[in-house]
């Protein structure tokens, strides 16, 4: 990591799927998130409340939620109408005045943006799209109580936007809030907010890769930045009931800038109900470099973006906003970072993005509009959910087996290499990396939307 980097984890350990009685105490209770082989008829309900308490049912996806006695999990898994069972999985990751813009297409450019080239390191557009139609729904903490004053308020649908709680490893039930989604604590929604739609600071509007995309905050992640996998099935399940119903002639994209060391069998099967029904999923690949990639991200329907750094980066004053990044996109100016996880046995990197020094609001005291580098691969994901909301908009019957077909294809392979970058101190270090750690190689919008017809 680089010294003094403000990095961003969103994956933490989570509990094993498999539990033994030597793992915990035979008479401990935990949260089970419980795929069927059919309906949850009644009669198949009553059968499982034997085992346990169950919490929720999710009729989309034949699955239920539970409660049960750690000695209790095999006689669960035994059950002929039961097809899998996971423990409910840790995941990481008052209104005022509105910004007098109503959007940030004439925005500063910055380094990142440059990068992908939807800007020239002016405030120029140099992509003809902008996300216009698509709605890209940020699953993550949510949006601080000050979001007007960074985000153009036509931009935030907050008639969609919705918060969810609970889950199976805290209070049990998933509930729903309708208005904590605009009072976060935490400010790592906003901040993946901001790459997409770009932002105000101050008296200056930043770019964004997508300034007229539509974004609907879902939050997922409790204060903390951490939550529950079956809280997060929920809100994919929620996005793509939008898809079916209100927003059915939209484009929708997920960013989830989020994950844990596990695919949890809820997750999985939202993600699949979700994709069926038109949804495009994004996901940050982790932030755990050699031990491997987090989950959804590496899940292979999921369109995974490991995090790239600029060798520009420190070399000169205000480098993030007033120097501009070379053209034609050369892989030789860019890294990947060593906190970026690389791809293992069974899992699925797709492409890269830039995830080192990403300035954006910020909020480390409640209330006090300020701005940060963040480093991740959260921040990398949602440049890639801005990308493929301009493509959807370019292209709005965009299925997602599509979206990662074309990213890959148009990606600069970056193999394996080492470069010496410039700190935040003046110091230079060299970063190394392998040829697992970049998925497909850097993607550019100028290039994803060519190949886009």
């Amino acid at each position: 990591m680089k010294k003094w980097m403000l990095k961003i984890s969103v994956i933490i350990a989570l509990l094993s799927s498999t539990v033994t009685v030597s793992a915990a105490s035979a008479a401990a209770t935990i949260g089970v998130n419980v795929l069927l082989k059919g309906d949850a008829t009644s009669v198949i309900l009553k059968q499982l409340g034997n085992v346990g308490t169950v919490l929720n049912v999710l009729n989309e996806i034949d699955a239920v939620t539970m409660r049960v006695k750690t000695s209790s999990v095999d006689a669960l898994k035994a059950l002929p109408f039961v097809l899998a069972v996971s423990v409910d999985a840790v995941r990481n990751g008052s209104p005022i005045d509105t910004v007098e813009a109503t959007n940030f297409l004439g925005g500063r450019s910055t380094w990142d943006q440059d990068a992908i080239n939807v800007t020239n390191g002016t405030s120029t557009r140099t992509v003809a799209y902008d996300g216009t139609g698509v709605y890209v729904a940020v699953l993550d903490t949510g949006l601080v109580d000050s979001w007007r004053q960074y985000f153009p308020q036509e931009r935030i649908a907050v008639d969609y936007a919705i918060a969810f709680a609970g889950g199976g490893g805290e209070v049990g039930n998933v509930s729903t809030q309708k208005n904590k989604w605009e009072h976060d604590q935490n400010s790592h929604g906003t901040h993946v907010t901001s790459t997409i739609l770009g932002y105000n600071r101050g008296t200056i509007t930043i770019n964004g890769t997508a300034p007229m995309a539509t974004i609907i905050p879902v939050k997922v992640l409790n204060q903390n930045g951490s939550g529950w996998s079956s809280v997060i099935a929920e809100g994919i399940l929620y996005v793509a009931h939008l898809k079916e119903t209100v927003l059915a002639g939209s484009p929708v994209v997920i960013n989830m800038s989020l994950g844990g060391s596990a695919l949890d069998v809820l997750e999985k099967a939202a993600i699949d109900y979700a994709i069926s029904k038109g949804v495009i999923i994004v996901a940050s690949a982790g932030n755990e470099g050699e031990a491997g990639m987090g989950y959804p991200g590496a899940y292979e329907p999921v369109i995974s973006v490991a995090a790239t750094g600029w060798i520009g980066e420190w070399t000169e004053t205000s480098w993030w906003i007033t120097k501009d990044v070379p053209d034609p996109t050369n892989v030789l100016d860019y890294y990947i970072t060593d906190f970026s996880s690389r791809e293992k046995a069974g899992q699925d990197l797709d492409v890269a993005a830039p995830g080192s020094w990403i300035v954006g609001p910020y909020q480390v005291n409640s209330g006090q509009l300020s701005f940060y580098y963040l480093g991740g691969t959260s921040m990398s994901s949602p440049h890639v959910a801005g990308i493929v909301a301009l493509m959807a908009q370019k292209l709005p019957s965009l299925t997602a087996t599509q979206a990662e077909s074309i990213l890959e294809f148009s990606a600069i392979p970056l193999p394996a290499g080492t470069r010496t970058i410039t700190n935040s101190d003046g110091s230079t270090s060299e970063i190394s990396w392998g040829n697992d750690a970049s998925g497909a190689g850097i993607i550019t919008a100028d290039k994803a939307l060519a190949n886009t017809y």
